[in-house]
């Protein structure tokens, strides 16, 4: 695990040490984008020269969406300005659709370097990707149940293959990717009468955020007693998290409850 300082996957940058484990690997797995553009460089440097490359964006083809500005959001006008290059939506694994394909992809490359314990691989992934599925369901009815329909960050967005999975509407201060961390007044005034406007009761943000925005959102409304709640992104966790017991799932489940009480 390789982003295993708590370094946002934006920000990471591979170090010397992190070339060399890459190196001798037989089995690499990066999620692809732009934010993995320095994998090219590393992956020149590899002694195992029957490694097995895995990029999630790949691996989901036509899956993968690209980046997406929705109204007032800070880097709209930007956007309009300029024609870029596409970007896609890297935030892949926040899909429990996704999860399940990417889960079945990687335990048949297993399956292939470790041929004599394939079976287990098949029987591991298939009970997992149960798990996913009954976990899948569990998202699906609570929207089906919520009053609320439209979730609202006073933070970046990287959730949108969540929302999508299930019918959900967002607003959103930044994209998913935006490295922007204080927002202008303009942004702050439309995400607070969206708020009123809506009848939200909660204001969310990711796990990395100090709060400020969501705050200050809160503060424009005219009842300024929205709850603030957190959806963990898993874009900082490491594996002293792991070993303290936390998983895939389980963060996926908290975020099931926090999303629930955000869609009262």
């Amino acid at each position: 695990m390789l982003l295993d300082n708590g370094v946002d996957l934006h920000s990471y940058q591979p170090t010397a040490d992190d070339i060399v484990k890459i190196s001798t690997c037989d089995l690499f797995i990066y999620v692809g984008g732009e934010s993995d553009d320095w994998v090219t460089d590393a992956l020149q440097e590899a002694v195992n020269q029957d490694m097995v490359v895995i990029n999630l964006l790949d691996v989901l083809g036509d899956a993968v969406k690209e980046e997406e500005v929705v109204e007032g959001m800070e880097a709209e006008d930007e956007e309009e300005e300029e024609e870029e290059e596409v970007e896609y939506d890297e935030h892949v694994w926040l899909s429990l659709n996704n999860a399940a394909v990417l889960c079945r992809y990687i335990a048949d490359q297993l399956a292939i370097i470790d041929a004599e314990n394939s079976e287990t691989y098949s029987t591991n992934a298939a009970a997992y990707i149960e798990q996913l599925n009954t976990l899948n369901d569990a998202y699906q009815a609570a929207v089906d149940a919520a009053t609320v329909k439209t979730v609202l960050f006073g933070d970046r967005f990287p959730f949108r293959y969540l929302v999508d999975d299930y019918g959900l509407t967002y607003y959103a201060a930044f994209v998913g990717c935006s490295a922007e961390t204080e927002a202008s007044f303009e942004t702050i005034v439309f995400l607070a009468e969206k708020v009123d406007e809506l009848g939200l009761h909660a204001i969310l943000q990711i796990e990395t955020a100090d709060g400020s925005i969501a705050n200050t959102i809160r503060e424009n409304t005219v009842s300024k007693d929205q709850s603030i709640l957190t959806l963990d992104s898993m874009q900082s966790t490491t594996s002293a998290d792991v070993e303290g017991g936390v998983t895939y799932l389980s963060i996926m489940e908290q975020n099931l409850d926090v999303l629930r009480a955000a869609l009262q």
